[in-house]
């Protein structure tokens, strides 16, 4: 377990198993893990709240709506992006982008025959989609990088994303990260989550964070929103204007 020696004024430096190489077959077990743990605690819930508004104030439109999901992983919030759009009648066109190929391909045998999402490997960072997203998502991304990668990410949708984004991570905070501990190990999840889900916890942020890392990517107050969501999820959203 991560130390319990921490400063929450501040992100901890530690590192997560799961950034660390391991085979495919550990990496599906935590992945399976972990998106037990997002259904468990609703964390499609933030997400599905900001499409719906989206969906709603926007006109229709004469082609699928383009949603690129960044650091995918499992592919569980995506699937879970693929039934709303059904549910809604929306025609999309989803792609699940990861840096690791193992994960891709977890996500693609995840996914049903059905399922017409594309998955990608490839790095965020100097990724050019061949057609600009309208919507850019990430789930549980932005705390593996450090705060000058978070800036750049951040001038990465604000040049591709061409409707808005949204980022939906951890809040960072003592109560959080030790309940987690509990729970973990009551539902016996995997060892390397057991680790890491604290850690995640211990290396994400607080809204000050965010609105630091906003301002030095150039985003200007009132141009986005930080939003808490229980249990432990901070949310940062930008809607551009038409």
């Amino acid at each position: 377990m991560p130390p319990d020696t921490l400063d929450f004024s501040r992100r901890a430096r530690l590192t997560e198993r799961m950034d660390e190489p391991c085979s495919r077959q550990v990496l599906r077990a935590c992945l399976r893990d972990i998106a037990r743990t997002n259904r468990w605690t609703l964390a499609f819930r933030p997400l599905r709240h900001w499409l719906n508004e989206i969906a709603a104030s926007q006109p229709t439109r004469g082609e699928p709506l383009r949603i690129l999901d960044v650091g995918c992983g499992y592919g569980d919030g995506l699937r879970q992006v693929e039934k709303w759009a059904n549910k809604c009648g929306l025609a999309v066109q989803l792609t699940g982008l990861d840096l690791n190929p193992d994960a891709t391909a977890i996500a693609a045998e995840a996914s049903s025959a059905s399922s017409r999402i594309q998955w990608v490997t490839a790095d965020i960072l100097t990724y050019f989609p061949s057609q600009q997203p309208h919507l850019v998502i990430s789930s549980l991304f932005t705390h593996h990088l450090g705060d000058e990668q978070i800036v750049v990410f951040l001038r990465w949708m604000e040049v591709h994303a061409q409707t808005g984004w949204f980022i939906n991570d951890l809040s960072r905070a003592r109560i959080p990260y030790q309940l987690f501990r509990l729970f973990a190990r009551l539902m016996r999840l995997h060892p390397f989550v057991q680790y890491d889900g604290p850690a995640s916890i211990a290396r994400s942020f607080v809204a000050e964070d965010w609105r630091g890392m906003c301002a030095a990517a150039g985003l200007d107050d009132g141009t986005f929103e930080i939003r808490a969501f229980k249990p432990a999820r901070l949310c940062v959203a930008r809607r551009k204007l038409p």
